[in-house]
């Protein structure tokens, strides 16, 4: 059973509180919609000093609000960087946190408190809306495809859903709606697997004619709207997506959220499909950019922001919400598909002044954009380079809105209202990052340590880079973006207290809470 407590209380355990000031006090519960892309890496962006693609609409939210230079995902990968964010939890804390197969349960737990529990406790209606990614029903292959899906979102706050069981590239590919699959025929029953194939069902493997976009490594299992998927699914032929109505189906249900709760605090969760493989962008942006799926998917994720923007400010209440967009990890350029996203990518760098890609340990793999927006409340145009990290997000909005958080839930997020908002005081001086081995890294004022480890530094079979190393490593951030130069030997007494300060974070289970923000040392 879930136990709540008021935000203020946080203080007896240690979490810095921030009060909103009367600028923010005049907006009691302002609507909070957080839009989280999919692959989208710092560098893919006109306001991150891209100048090959061109996203006037986000370059709007930089231009109108605060941009935050520093930001980090807890997780190089998609499931666990989503689990943090929504829990407040280190994935790391948790098994089955990992990427999820798309019959995977729910790997979110009832039990938990989450931060649509948070928003439903101060009152908000919510939302979730898109690529989900976090399982679905009790155990891996136990869902009902057929009926209601349970546990849902419903279990762990949700008042509403429209989303994606896993993502675009593996089975089931339908819509479920309030745990339904939308559109479904009774009598076309839909069955999934990730382990058997269906007899008498195509494959991208032994079907490669049937095929309009080919795999360039795996991906070569159930055929859906002719693109081969991870999994296998028989069935559901009426319910089935078109891949290139996704990012309008998605962001059509958003905004009817949005209209639907207009006259009343609410919170929407939309996750974008754009820019994850199959990058099959709509008619409107397919060969726009000049850098192929890869570069047009990017338009496709901007027309879908711009959608959300026009939306707030026809109903007259932009200045009532508060909108942050960021993305789950990094970029991947060829991620399973023949798209020529690396042929065609010239000069632009997904990964801006980085090293790395989504999966790794490198900065390019947790270092996101970050944009807040909040008209006559955020000062537009600003910028922060101080760290911040998505798992901020739970403590920080409950602050915003009043809401509540239980004894046990986001072990892991810190209270950093004032920053969110370009309001200055008290910043996170460390975080923790992993890459898909489940690596950890440790940024703290400038510093990045990484742990050793055994496990590969890139996969041999498809090029991704992990960036594990045997020995320990540090890196000066500030001098040294790139992560270029490990100095781990120049400077031992940073290598000794970095390494202490994660162990500890470790060690505690998610009580431990950061002396520096504390004023200590």
């Amino acid at each position: 059973m879930k136990k709540n407590y008021s935000v203020p209380a946080l203080l007896a355990i240690g979490v810095t509180a921030v009060s909103c000031n009367s600028q923010n006090e005049k907006v009691k519960t302002p609507n909070v919609i957080v839009i989280l892309a999919d692959d989208v890496g710092y560098g893919d962006l006109g306001w991150n000093g891209s100048t090959t693609v061109h996203t006037p609409n986000v370059e709007r939210m930089a231009a109108e609000g605060l941009r935050l230079t520093n930001a980090h995902t807890v997780a190089a990968t998609s499931t666990p960087a989503r689990y943090g964010l929504l829990t407040g939890q280190y994935p790391w804390r948790r098994e089955g946190t990992g990427i999820a197969t798309g019959d995977a349960g729910m790997v979110i737990r009832p039990e938990q408190y989450t931060m649509a529990d948070m928003f439903r406790s101060a009152g908000y209606v919510t939302g979730a809306v898109g690529k989900w990614h976090l399982g679905l029903g009790d155990t891996a292959g136990s869902q009902d495809w057929n009926g209601i899906i349970a546990p849902g979102l419903k279990d762990i706050g949700f008042d509403y859903s429209f989303v994606m069981a896993a993502t675009g590239d593996r089975v089931p590919c339908v819509y479920i709606e309030n745990q339904q699959v939308v559109g479904l025929d009774p009598s076309d029953p839909i069955e999934v697997s990730y382990t058997t194939p269906f007899p008498g069902e195509p494959t991208g493997k032994e079907n490669p004619e049937l095929l309009r976009i080919h795999p360039s490594m795996g991906h070569d299992q159930a055929i859906v709207d002719g693109i081969s998927r991870i999994g296998y699914m028989k069935g559901g032929m009426a319910a089935r997506w078109h891949d290139e109505d996704i990012a309008d189906r998605i962001t059509d249900k958003a905004c009817e959220f949005i209209e639907r709760n207009s006259d009343r605090p609410f919170f929407l969760y939309f996750g974008t499909n754009d820019i994850h493989v199959p990058r099959v962008p709509h008619e409107r942006f397919a060969g726009k950019s000049g850098m192929g799926p890869r570069g047009d998917a990017i338009l496709s994720f901007d027309y879908s922001v711009g959608r959300v923007l026009a939306t707030l400010d026809s109903l007259g209440i932009a200045e009532n919400t508060l909108v942050i967009l960021s993305s789950d990890n990094g970029p991947i350029v060829d991620d399973g598909y023949q798209d020529q996203a690396a042929e065609l990518l010239g000069d632009h760098k997904p990964w801006g002044p980085f090293t790395g890609t989504k999966y790794s340990i490198y900065e390019a793999g947790t270092r996101v954009p970050m944009l807040v927006w909040w008209k006559g409340h955020v000062a537009p145009g600003t910028s922060d380079d101080g760290l911040f990290s998505q798992i901020d997000l739970f403590a920080s909005l409950a602050s915003l809105c009043g809401g509540t958080i239980e004894p046990d839930g986001a072990p892991d997020s810190r209270n950093y209202l004032s920053r969110l908002l370009g309001q200055g005081g008290e910043g996170r001086s460390s975080a923790v990052v992993m890459n898909i081995q489940e690596n950890l890294a440790l940024i703290s004022d400038g510093w990045k340590y990484v742990a050793p480890s055994e496990d590969p530094y890139s996969d041999s079979w498809t090029g991704y880079l992990y960036g594990n190393r045997p020995e320990v490593r540090l890196f000066d951030l500030r001098n040294d973006p790139a992560e270029q130069h490990n100095v781990a030997v120049q400077h031992p007494e940073i290598v000794k207290r970095l390494q202490a300060e994660l162990e500890a974070v470790k060690a505690d289970g998610g009580v431990w809470r950061e002396c520096k923000s504390q004023g200590g040392k």
